[in-house]
Formats: structure tokens, C-alpha cells, sequence
């Protein structure tokens, strides 16, 4: 693990490793913080673009992760029957406090509290996709069926 990395970025590539996967972690010059961003840093499609979103079950108070292709929206609804609840999309605050990483740079793994996750069936369909590792500019690639392993993510559908 390079010490040149952020330490945000360091805490994805130990968490990476813990569960077994490998990947290398950039840097970028710019932002990587929207899904084209992203992509146009990265030199692929938005659609291999992972977007990590959290919601919360509007009666539960369950946090959950969605890891939706960049070129997705997800539709709250569809998923909330998926999830037999209502969504709430919490405040930044909050969404920092449970991952352990800001908007914009929330990987697919490593957060402060457990998370049951969902996987866009839709990331599936690439060889490769890219997510963030911790902070606005720092990526990595990895194959989404590796990262749905890894992170036991159940395959669904995020569009309507």
C-alpha cells in the first residue's frame, strides 16, 4: 500500500485486501466526483462507472448501498418494492458517518458500518468498472463480478 495515498484511500485498499481483492488505486488530476467526470478521467464508458449510493429504509432506518452503473438513475420505487420499503435519501452527514468517506468518493466497501448492498444488474454486463476509493479523485478498476462476491452484493434492477 503506497503512503502516498490519502489516508481515506488507504483505508479502501486495506479494506480491498481484507476481502480479497486486488486492485491499484489512482489518483487522478481532476475530479472524479460525478459519473462523467469519471469516466472521461478513466477513459470509459459512464456505464462502467459505480456510483455508491446510500438510502435509508424510510420505516426501518436501514442504511443500504446501491452500486449503480453511472449511467443509471435509480428508480426509488422499483427498489423500495425490491426492498418492501420506502427510501429516504439521507443527508451528506449522515451518509459520511455510516461509510466513513464523503460524497463523491464513498467506495463500494470499507465503511464504518456494515451495509447490506445491492449491485446494479446492469455493472454486470462490463469486463471492467471503475469506482471511487475514498476520496473525489482517487479510483480503481475492478471486475464487477468480483466486486459483487467480495462485497455479497445482490443483483437487482435499479431502473423502472
Amino acid at each position: 500500500m503506497s503512503d502516498s495515498l490519502p489516508e481515506a484511500s488507504r483505508r479502501v485498499a486495506a479494506a480491498a485486501d481484507a476481502l480479497g481483492l486486488a486492485i491499484d488505486i489512482r489518483l487522478m488530476p481532476d475530479s472524479t466526483r460525478t459519473a462523467q467526470d469519471a469516466a472521461s478521467a478513466c477513459g470509459c464508458s459512464v456505464g462502467q462507472i459505480v456510483k455508491s449510493l446510500v438510502f435509508t429504509g424510510a420505516q426501518s432506518g436501514r442504511d443500504v448501498l446501491l452500486l449503480v452503473s453511472g449511467d443509471n438513475r435509480v428508480d426509488e420505487a422499483g427498489v423500495a418494492a425490491h426492498l418492501g420499503e420506502a427510501l429516504e435519501r439521507p443527508r451528506g452527514a449522515h451518509v459520511r458517518k455510516v461509510t466513513g468517506f464523503a460524497i463523491g468518493g464513498i467506495p463500494p466497501f470499507g465503511h464504518e458500518s456494515p451495509l447490506a448492498a445491492y449491485i446494479d444488474e446492469d455493472l454486470l454486463r462490463h469486463d471492467v468498472v471503475w469506482a471511487a476509493a475514498g476520496t473525489p479523485n482517487a479510483v480503481f478498476s475492478v471486475d464487477p463480478k468480483a466486486l459483487q462476491l467480495a462485497t455479497g452484493a445482490q443483483v437487482i434492477s435499479v431502473r423502472g
